[in-house]
């Protein structure tokens, strides 16, 4: 039987696709099902996807796969899934970047790497014969696995938040407001390939764990990794973000300021409009809530819907961002207590950081 080799980024899509985690998917998509979620965010059965995910390869290896009825899957020498290639086909890479993505810039990291993959994309049927392991591998959790332990904790509603940053004070308000909401909270960074200069995994799981364990019931509160890449995709990712967490059990999530955004491509409210209006078809309620702010007058993290300051007083409000706190950290600085509790900055001495 003819083989392909994977590379982390395709057997984490294999893998997320067999656990259930990329639901309605039960394959890489076939050609019809690519264009058609391009066109429409929707499967070719009228399901909601907004992400368009096939196995791209090089044209020597679809050449080895052609005319086979399955092919083996392989990850680090070991034999990990099976597909069957339902269809071979190219694309307009430059024409479909412009409408994932909405933007053209070459710059912009997910352009950047979805220009560098394969040539050849497959779609069809996939299973998964052997699970890898990673050095993150205990910190993650199936679909199957979060919703049982709802279930046990009896959550009727729970709320998700994503991220790929340490946990700062901007984003523990958020998730504070969202446990005053909620059953439970099941916070769910991303972990998987991401642009350089972003957070380790173990940096955010370490940031994570320390904030559970002193500052948040533990009850109320649980925590897991998403080893998925990151698209960088705006708004399109956003919803896939929405999709995901509901496949795990989430009735709610956070959708922030400018969520799955990078640098100044998209709006800042961008991700919430979009979320908002496929709310009915994506099943999970969103949470929208305006940006936070740090202000001096207020003493103490804000919007623009709870603070005045930021007409009256601009000066007296800062931003409180991830992308901030990274630019003190790679400085060697220390960010204020108001920003970032000192225990957590202390928990991360001696760990690699970024990426």
């Amino acid at each position: 039987m003819s083989q392909i080799v994977l590379n982390t980024d395709q057997y984490l899509e294999l893998e997320k696709i067999t656990l259930g985690a990329y639901a309605p998917l039960r394959g890489f998509m076939n050609e019809s099902d690519f264009l058609s979620v391009i066109e429409t965010m929707r499967l070719k059965t009228g399901e909601l996807f907004p992400i368009p995910l096939s196995l791209d390869m090089s044209a020597q290896d679809a050449d080895k796969i052609s005319g086979a009825s399955m092919f083996q899957l392989v990850y680090n020498g070991d034999v990990v899934g099976e597909m069957v290639p339902e269809s071979i086909f190219t694309i307009n890479k430059p024409s479909v970047v412009a409408k994932i993505f909405g933007v053209e810039d070459p710059a912009h990291p997910g352009i950047d790497h979805f220009f560098k993959l394969g040539e050849i994309f497959v779609g069809g049927p996939v299973t998964l014969t052997k699970r890898a392991t990673f050095e993150t591998s205990a910190f993650e959790m199936t679909p199957a696995e979060t919703k049982a332990i709802f279930k046990k904790r009896g959550w009727k509603t729970i709320a998700a938040f994503h991220t790929r940053n340490i946990p700062h004070r901007a984003h523990e308000w958020l998730q504070r407001l969202s446990l005053d909401l909620c059953d439970g909270l099941f916070i769910h960074p991303i972990i998987g390939r991401k642009k350089a200069g972003d957070f380790t995994p173990k940096a955010i799981m370490t940031g994570y764990k320390t904030l559970i364990e002193g500052f948040y019931p533990e009850d109320r509160v649980l925590l897991a990794a998403l080893s998925t890449p990151g698209f960088y995709a705006g708004p399109r990712e956003a919803v896939f973000h929405a999709l995901i967490r509901r496949n795990y059990g989430c009735t709610h999530i956070v959708i922030g300021r400018d969520h799955a955004g990078v640098g100044d491509y998209y709006d800042t409210y961008a991700s919430q409009k979009l979320c908002q209006d496929l709310e009915q078809d994506l099943g999970i309620t969103i949470m929208a809530f305006t940006a936070p702010h740090y202000c001096k007058s207020c003493d103490g993290v804000v919007s623009e819907k709870t603070c005045p300051h930021m007409q009256t007083d601009p000066e007296m409000v800062t931003p409180v961002s991830g992308t901030e706190i990274r630019a003190l950290l790679a400085d060697g600085k220390r960010p204020e207590p108001h920003i970032m509790r000192p225990k957590i900055v202390d928990s991360l001495n001696g760990i690699p950081l970024f990426t």
